[in-house]
């Protein structure tokens, strides 16, 4: 991608990361976990691998189309999961942005606008806002919820719950660590396309 080598080392960096948390996210005992991880990890890798900076390692033009093509088939593969509702949309619009990146790249390698004409491009735009938004939404669902008072249920007088069996999520089956994990590719993929 474009841009400068610093922030493109810290982006691939960050991607990278995530990536792997994808990877110790598919050992869970939850099987629709598992394939949601795969999918993000394999998003966390490409992205770490498109961000790489040019002024280090310039792809050869294959290697774009390669990426359109393995996110291409990752974006049909979402698309089919999202029959069944779920995070699986996002997903799906996630593919078709890393495979919109990667046409760009193939098409125009050097330069940061591929329509000729001044200002961002619509698709780049679109894109923008939709990761924006989600990013947005995404942080603030990792906000913590106030401890809710007064609850309904028997707690002898003492204000604390009854114990009662609780089960540690493993790392795979936290949710906040998997929101934090989606709050990253969202924010990384907002800078990979400011810099397109």
């Amino acid at each position: 991608m474009h841009g400068p080598a610093s922030p493109g080392w810290l982006l691939v960096a960050l991607c990278a990361a995530t990536g792997a948390y994808c990877l110790l996210r598919m050992r869970s005992t939850i099987e629709e976990q598992r394939r949601t991880a795969g999918g993000e990890a394999l998003m966390g890798f490409g992205m770490a691998a498109m961000a790489v900076p040019a002024a280090v390692v310039a792809p050869p033009h294959w290697a774009w189309l390669g990426y359109a093509a393995v996110f291409g088939a990752a974006a049909l593969r979402a698309l089919w999961s999202a029959r069944g509702g779920g995070h699986h949309l996002h997903h799906v619009v996630g593919a078709c942005a890393m495979v919109y990146m990667a046409v760009v790249m193939a098409v125009s390698p050097g330069h940061h606008h591929v329509h000729g004409g001044s200002g961002v491009p619509l698709v780049t735009g679109a894109l923008l806002l939709y990761f924006t938004a989600y990013v947005l939404l995404s942080g603030v669902r990792l906000l913590p919820v106030a401890a809710v008072t007064g609850s309904t249920g028997d707690t002898g007088g003492t204000g604390a719950m009854p114990p009662g069996p609780a089960r540690t999520p493993g790392w795979g089956d936290r949710p906040e660590l998997s929101r934090a994990c989606r709050l990253s590719m969202g924010i990384a993929m907002l800078a990979m396309l400011v810099t397109l």
